[in-house]
């Protein structure tokens, strides 16, 4: 037998070589997609649920093949809950030139970061209680807080409930909702809906025992507390503390299993949340369109292979990954922050988990009060019942 000789091996080495070097990209080279989100903090219930949706997309994108053939990979920032930490983060990141990040979880932290996207990147938010300028870099997820406002009020009033008690946080969710209820109040379709009480607290304030006396002395048929997470449930606590029993609406932000658990103890017994059309799931009385279904089968099936359980933080992350993944298949593979903000402009009839999205029909966004419904908390049932269609009318129950 010939032994090769040392001219064969180096032109092996060479060929070996040059095969490496040609050797798919995607290989060495993941996809990267930048994410901003409240991992630990006050907004760490949905920052956890956001980046668990992102990571169980993940999986589903590269089995799907990536994009242009390269692997994704989430690369998650933590920012603490803290505005100000958000934008240096999303300055970091915006160093390195990318077509878009994601994120944050909340209305402050995307609000801060917004005005760094004058000229790109893309930013989506997670939170739906922004609402960035039309034509704009800044985009964001779920139906916006003013069409859950809306369509929860018109469910009060539908079901006779027209003297409102309003209490709302002093941050910038709070702020939000503010100007959004003294815009329903105006509409002539509310004119016999009275506020009989409107009340403020500080996100940090650990009791609110003024307030709900006021409230209380009111005589509200409906209670409205607009924030999320442990502010709403110092108010909570505060009613059971009073004796006051009533109906009680809040952002559809707090639709979390942790929050519903681990308020368990002090849940009002009617507890309305507004949702999109993740929550309908089993409720066949709200037809969804065929591709809704087919997306909601597959964002559900990949929670229960892994044994979780998705909820309003879930799909808050979830819609908006598949969204930007098929963007970014349809596009050049060096495309940039104008043609994905281009392309995400003129998008409609795209099928996600929370309906049909429409970014001309509603910029910026997708969806609008149309794909709003009301639900319940069912405790018995550890889930959230549907009680109102599109637009918040009632359901027979």
């Amino acid at each position: 037998m010939t032994r090769p000789s040392r001219r064969d091996t180096a032109s092996f080495a060479v060929i070996v070589a040059l095969l490496l070097a040609l050797s798919p990209a995607w290989a060495e080279d993941p996809y990267d997609l930048h994410a901003v989100l409240s991992l630990t903090g006050a907004g760490a219930f949905l920052g956890q649920e956001e980046q668990q949706a992102l990571q169980l997309a993940e999986g589903v994108v590269n089995r799907g093949g990536g994009i242009h053939g390269r692997t994704v990979r989430f690369v998650f920032y933590d920012d603490q809950t803290n505005p100000q930490l958000a934008v240096q983060l999303a300055k970091q990141i915006i160093a390195t030139r990318p077509a878009l990040i994601l994120g944050s979880s909340l209305v402050a932290s995307c609000n801060a970061m917004a005005p760094l996207m004058q000229e790109g990147p893309v930013l989506y938010c997670f939170s739906p209680g922004i609402h960035p300028p039309a034509g704009s870099y800044v985009f964001t997820s779920g139906v916006s807080t003013r069409d859950q406002a809306d369509a929860l009020l018109r469910y009060f009033r539908l079901r006779g409930w027209k003297r409102i008690a309003i209490v709302t946080s002093t941050d910038a969710t709070g702020q939000d909702a503010d100007r959004g209820f003294d815009e329903l109040l105006g509409r002539s379709e509310n004119r016999d809906v009275v506020a009989v009480e409107r009340e403020h607290f500080n996100s940090t304030d650990v009791s609110v025992a003024a307030q709900i006396e006021r409230i209380k002395g009111a005589r509200p048929d409906a209670l409205v507390v607009w924030s999320t997470g442990t502010p709403v449930a110092t108010v909570l606590r505060g009613l059971v503390q009073a004796g006051l029993e009533l109906p009680v609406g809040t952002t559809g932000g707090n639709m979390t299993y942790a929050q519903m658990r681990n308020f368990a103890n002090f849940l009002p017994q009617r507890l309305f949340l507004p949702s999109p059309a993740w929550a309908v799931r089993d409720e066949k009385r709200i037809p969804l369109p065929e591709a809704v279904m087919t997306k909601q089968r597959d964002f559900y099936g990949a929670y229960e292979a892994e044994g979780k359980e998705p909820d309003e933080g879930s799909t808050l992350g979830w819609d908006p990954v598949q969204i930007l993944v098929d963007a970014l298949r349809a596009l050049p593979a060096d495309a940039d922050a104008a043609a994905l903000r281009s392309y995400l402009l003129h998008l409609k009839g795209a099928a996600g988990v929370n309906g049909i999205y429409d970014f001309e029909a509603s910029p910026q966004r997708g969806l609008s009060l149309q794909q709003t419904l009301v639900t319940r908390w069912n405790p018995a049932r550890d889930h959230w019942d549907v009680v109102a269609e599109p637009t918040g009318i009632p359901l027979e129950q």
